[in-house]
């Protein structure tokens, strides 16, 4: 009974659909940061299904409040790329009603702090409408901004909404690192059927890396509900999304130079959770350290932690699970107090060489 229970607890997931597209052979990687990323996403997919379009403050005419959306309303137009008032609510209800009748809403928050205005939209109505419906009504709608630690911004703008979204069975929610996440998962997140909550990062936007062959491609989407990992090793897995992946990586080349080789796994996708690649790995490894700027009660490291114990890994561990988290305080402002609140590659290495003291 008890096993059909935790099966039960991981059973509403939303239906999702993976399509392997071969990579053409077309296309070599070029650089790009992860701004102009997301940007040829939307216009790939503004290009793609004339039901698609993007709302949202100052997205049109501004070309986005961070330059995300540059270019798009003049390619567009204004009946596709929508300045809105400055009223998330307003706005969101709209894209979620015509997201029932049929369209595809992107909805640019310019922080997910402001979403906080409009989370009955998203959670009551998007997020229950298909099986409130018994599967009769889809509401397929992407919400994207920036989430998470900026800079100098205080509190108010500066925390992690990763667990919160994730939490809430029909939403899918997925969080970017590199180009490569950025226009593949974005572009997946469109054609999806269900709402998505798409986690971006401000840090990130002006970060370049380079966008693969394959995800060049426009028929390519990201598997959704698929972690990548970004580096191979056997002594320690380190696992984290968005922003913390860069620090992760950071760490494991600094841990390397000391004979230390870390398995570092990019989420990417927060819910569904790609369990069996993290229950995998553990089992590897034998050590987990998790990494979130989120707060640390019931954060994504939290969830984590539980399905290491429940999913069949816990026998593999050779040491206590490490947590690297953000302070459990609002953002300060000063910036000294700031750079204190937040994961740092300094911790994360700090975190590992513990995990490995604490080895049986």
């Amino acid at each position: 009974m008890y096993k059909n229970l935790l099966k039960l607890r991981y059973a509403y997931q939303p239906s999702i659909k993976f399509t392997h597209v071969q990579p053409s052979t077309q296309y070599t990687p070029i650089k790009m940061t992860v701004r102009e990323a997301i940007n040829l996403a939307m216009d790939e997919e503004l290009a793609h299904d004339p039901n698609v379009f993007l709302l949202g403050e100052e997205v049109g005419q501004y070309q986005g409040a961070y330059k995300v959306s540059k270019g798009l309303f003049q390619k567009y137009g204004g009946d596709r790329v929508i300045d809105t008032p400055i009223t998330e609510a307003g706005f969101t209800g709209i894209a979620v009603g015509a997201a029932l009748y049929g369209l595809k809403p992107i909805v640019e928050f310019m922080t997910w702090n402001f979403a906080m205005q409009a989370i009955d939209h998203i959670i009551n109505s998007a997020a229950k409408a298909h099986y409130m419906s018994a599967g009769d009504q889809k509401a397929s709608i992407v919400f994207r901004g920036i989430n998470g630690a900026t800079a100098y911004v205080a509190a108010q703008h500066s925390q992690c909404f990763a667990s919160w979204y994730s939490n809430v069975p029909g939403l899918v929610v997925l969080a970017p690192f590199d180009c490569d996440d950025a226009k593949s998962l974005l572009k997946a997140a469109v054609r999806n059927p269900n709402p998505v909550v798409f986690l971006e990062n401000e840090i990130l936007y002006s970060e370049s890396f380079e966008l693969s062959a394959e995800a060049r491609d426009p028929n390519y989407l990201a598997p959704i509900g698929k972690a990548k990992i970004m580096r191979q090793g056997d002594h320690v897995t380190i696992v984290a999304f968005s922003k913390m992946v860069q620090y992760s990586l950071a760490a494991a080349e600094q841990l390397f130079k000391e004979g230390i080789n870390c398995e570092v796994i990019n989420l990417r996708s927060l819910r569904p959770l790609d369990r069996e690649t993290i229950l995998e790995s553990v089992k590897k490894t034998g050590r987990v350290v998790c990494v979130e700027e989120g707060w640390p009660q019931s954060g994504i490291s939290a969830e984590i932690t539980a399905l290491i114990m429940e999913g069949g890994a816990f026998k593999y561990l050779d040491a206590p699970i490490q947590r690297v988290t953000g302070v459990e305080i609002p953002t300060p402002y000063a910036f000294n107090l700031e750079a204190m609140t937040f994961p740092k590659t300094e911790q994360i290495v700090d975190a590992v060489l513990n995990v490995l003291k604490g080895a049986r």
